[in-house]
């Protein structure tokens, strides 16, 4: 009758080690598939957004697409908040118009930290006589950038230039 039980406590420790090494196994193969959630801003600008003319720091009333935790935005702002350290691809396109027919020149940077980044300095072609009097800037960069930097967009110029549009996309890419 000992034999019995000890061939049933043998019968279950097998059973119960199998169970042990297959949880293990299912957890190890499933821990390198972990799928990182993206982190993207996009924030829009929209005509009456950005009234000033000349140099200003543009202000975004829309966030068209949030994703993640490592960037954020408050709608109106100019401030877009880094909130993780990281390597960060930064597309944007400014959209500049000028009332007033003849020299028409602008040009946007990206200012971290209330620091303009001058190997981001954005010029825009000399348009002259042109009926229309509207360029746009657009550009991609690739920036490091810490926890707790403020970014963002400046329209640069002398001329009477307004920033009727702007589009901002930001994604953490490492």
């Amino acid at each position: 009758m000992c034999c019995k039980y000890n061939n049933l406590i043998k019968a279950a420790c097998v059973v119960i080690a199998f169970v042990v090494i297959l949880v293990v196994i299912i957890v190890i193969s499933n821990s390198g598939n972990n799928e990182q959630m993206p982190n993207i801003l996009v924030a829009l600008a929209r005509p009456g957004d950005n009234t000033t003319l000349g140099t200003t720091s543009i202000r975004f009333s829309q966030n068209e697409i949030v994703e993640g935790t490592a960037i954020s935005h408050q709608p109106g702002s100019d401030e877009i908040n880094i909130n993780e350290d990281g390597i960060y691809q930064i597309s944007y396109q400014l959209y500049g118009v000028q009332d007033v027919t003849g020299t028409f020149n602008f040009n946007a940077v990206l200012v971290v930290n209330n620091q303009a980044l001058t190997d981001t300095f954005n010029q825009s072609p000399v348009i002259r006589n042109s009926t229309s009097n509207r360029a746009t800037l657009t550009s991609t960069v690739i920036l490091r950038l810490q926890a707790g930097d403020i970014l963002k967009l400046n329209g640069v110029s002398i001329e009477y230039i307004m920033y009727e549009n702007a589009r901002i996309d930001i994604e953490k890419i490492g």
